[in-house]
């Protein structure tokens, strides 16, 4: 997976790479939140880790214009900040980020954090999917009631020739209007009763 690391400090942004390379990520790095925008709209990301405190464009910035794009594919984000009070958590939280570190971070913190994002962003996949997959039944679905309607309801047909009446008023062989009415195909033959109709001589020849 490629997550795109927005930190304007460098050594964070060096600890940064070299932890998420160990968990086997591509990192895509930008210095500042105007780069990482850049990046983001260049770049297929899904995973963002980006610093709150930043020149020209902060995290909370960043963190919007994300979610304003409306990806289908759903991006998950943590929010790096050295601010540890509780109100500015839930401001950050409440700002679009999914999760956040307080700096200075733990190796193993971090870790745990973007593993948790990974399993966020695999379900939201797969959701996804889900509804890909249903969205393709119902428009089958829809082909295959508008097919059945064609036959329902009340058919006129030919008391005597047991023709039938179309929309447009013209009468047609029952087998010819079925046709075009549905996937139905015909194989003609003959039935017992008729058989005896039609070649009499051939059933007393038999008796």
């Amino acid at each position: 997976m490629k997550i795109l690391v927005v930190e304007d400090d460098a050594v964070t942004n060096l600890m940064l790479n070299k932890y998420l390379a160990e968990l086997d990520f591509e990192v895509v790095t930008a210095s500042d939140g105007l780069q990482g925008w850049g990046f983001f709209c260049q770049e297929d990301i899904h995973f963002v880790i980006t610093d709150w405190m930043m020149p020209g464009m902060d995290g909370l910035e960043l963190i919007k214009k994300i979610r304003d794009r409306n990806e289908k594919t759903y991006c998950y984000i943590i929010l790096l900040t050295a601010k540890n009070d509780q109100e500015e958590i839930v401001e950050g939280i409440s700002g679009g980020a999914d999760d956040y570190i307080v700096k200075p971070f733990h190796k193993e913190e971090l870790a745990v954090r973007v593993r948790a994002g990974q399993r966020v962003n695999k379900l939201q996949e797969e959701l996804f999917e889900t509804n890909k997959e249903q969205k393709k039944l119902i428009i089958e679905l829809k082909d295959a009631l508008s097919r059945i309607k064609k036959l329902s309801g009340l058919l006129p047909i030919c008391a005597s020739c047991k023709k039938i009446r179309d929309d447009e008023g013209y009468w047609n062989q029952i087998e010819l209007y079925i046709s075009n009415h549905s996937e139905a195909e015909f194989s003609h033959g003959i039935c017992p009763v008729c058989a005896k109709k039609l070649y009499p001589d051939f059933y007393n020849d038999k008796a």
